[in-house]
């Protein structure tokens, strides 16, 4: 008996038939899953086509001895060029743009020599784009400087590219002179970390009897030895009355076998150190020079008392001038009455990122550009891995930094950081505190909010509230009710 064919058989039969008379039919049956849903997606949607979003740009491709500047084919018969690094070949570029009726411009952040092209252009009154280089990586075929530069000015020209963030002159010369006197001052502490290791090769243990060999005690006993002073008696008789070691024990300390190899480290060191110091007290004139300049944003207000215990005692490393004032002043707010921030933490994140906060529509887009929102991959609804997402935005690491030291902070904020240690863990909690802080940074810049610290107990009290809330909840759905008793006394 001859079977029959079944009815899926007969259906490709059919359409096999068909295709053969429809070449669209054909190019879909050799289309796989997915091609097929992108196409039915075009099909559905009302434009076909990418829209134009600017029609006058231009792309960069940055080197280091040469830029591969690209535009569109109708602009020039040579639309693909390379000019060389020198000021005179880029305002040539300039020009050349220019002619091209070029307006707008995309190129990506490579290290920082992307700086001068950016102010040549910006000068030359063209909108300058600048973009991440992991958002245009993805270019396809054979990776080339010509293919780069025609890839960025296509993506810019559909609108696919985000533009960074870039403060303004003020803003970056303020930031300049913040991050020379931070590298100053880690130049300094390697110096200090040279000399203790000096002194330990000669089995001088002064760093065990003395908190800081930087401090006063510290540095005249290692001038006197530099100078050829060798008597441990003598060399304790150096010691300040705040030190708590003895002379006794300081001089026992100074015992050791001297080397004339390590004294000449130790001398180096010194002159080092010494010499960080004297560039560091010329960078704090330039930054009080710096802030003395920008305007004035208090509008009559005063600044507010130091309520924290401790902030009075001014911390060492920090600027010869007042520098919460300055920042006072500029801002027209005071970052330092949030718990965990200090003056110097509030310098970083101002100096940054400024203080105006308008070039971020709400503080949650703010804490994206910070790296300090979730990074949730999901698919159907569901989240299905975490990822990280790595920065080196200082204003972020400085939060991060303020975020632990509330560990031990008798605060709201710190009541709140340990309860998000115990139930999401170390790592996402300076993650989640961080946002939190970095929100709370925003609202005071933006709408000039006033930060009120309603202590521990007004969020432990809150926290047991919402949680006699959730049993009772809980409770009601057992078919229970539970009864709250008074305290004891």
């Amino acid at each position: 008996m001859k079977s029959q064919p079944s009815k899926r058989a007969r259906k490709d039969k059919k359409q096999g038939k068909e295709a053969s008379n429809n070449p669209t039919l054909v190019k879909w049956n050799e289309m796989n899953r997915k091609q097929r849903r992108e196409m039915m997606r075009k099909v559905q949607s009302e434009d076909l086509s990418l829209q134009v979003v600017h029609p006058h740009a231009a792309g960069i491709d940055i080197g280091n001895e040469s830029h591969y500047v690209a535009v569109p084919p109708s602009r020039d018969p040579q639309p693909v060029r390379c000019f060389g690094c020198t000021t005179a070949e880029l305002k040539k570029m300039a020009e050349w743009l220019t002619q091209c009726g070029i307006r707008t411009v995309a190129m990506q952040s490579t290290g920082v020599y992307w700086i001068a092209v950016y102010d040549i252009l910006e000068e030359a009154g063209m909108e300058v784009y600048l973009v991440n280089a992991r958002e245009t990586k993805n270019l396809p075929g054979r990776k080339t400087d010509v293919q780069e530069g025609q890839w960025l000015m296509k993506l810019h020209t559909y609108g696919l590219l985000r533009n960074s963030f870039r403060p303004s002159q003020e803003i970056r010369t303020l930031r300049t002179y913040w991050r020379q006197r931070h590298d100053l001052v880690r130049s300094t502490g390697r110096h200090i970390q040279r000399m203790q290791k000096a002194l330990t090769q000669m089995n001088i243990q002064l760093a065990n009897v003395i908190s800081d060999i930087s401090g006063v005690t510290g540095q005249t006993i290692l001038k006197a030895i530099l100078d050829g002073q060798r008597d441990p008696r003598e060399l304790a008789a150096y010691r300040d009355c705040r030190v708590e070691a003895s002379e006794e024990e300081i001089a026992q300390a100074l015992e050791g076998n001297w080397q004339e190899d390590q004294l000449f480290v130790l001398r180096q060191e010194q002159a080092g150190y010494e010499f960080c110091q004297k560039q560091i007290t010329e960078c704090d004139q330039q930054l009080a020079q710096c802030l003395a300049r920008l305007e004035d944003q208090t509008q009559g207000a005063t600044l507010p008392e130091e309520t924290r215990k401790g902030r009075r005692k001014k911390k060492k490393g920090n600027p010869q001038f007042n520098l919460r004032e300055e920042l006072f002043r500029m801002t027209g707010t005071d970052l330092t009455q949030i718990d965990g921030i200090d003056v110097m933490t509030a310098m970083t994140v101002v100096s940054e990122v400024g203080w105006d906060m308008s070039k971020w529509k709400t503080e949650n887009h703010f804490v994206s550009w910070l790296k300090l929102s979730p990074d949730n991959k999901i698919s159907g609804g569901k989240v299905i891995g975490k990822g990280r997402m790595p920065t080196n935005n200082r204003a972020t690491t400085v939060l991060r930094m303020a975020a632990t030291t509330l560990r031990e902070s008798d605060s709201y904020l710190g009541a709140q950081f340990r309860r998000f240690r115990t139930r999401l863990g170390p790592p996402v909690a300076t993650k989640a505190m961080a946002a939190k802080l970095a929100r709370l940074v925003y609202r005071m810049l933006r709408y000039g909010m006033k930060y009120v610290n309603q202590g521990a107990e007004f969020y432990e009290a809150q926290h047991r509230k919402q949680q006699v809330i959730h049993l009772k909840r809980k409770a009601a759905q057992l078919g229970l009710e539970i009864i709250e008793v008074a305290a004891a006394a």
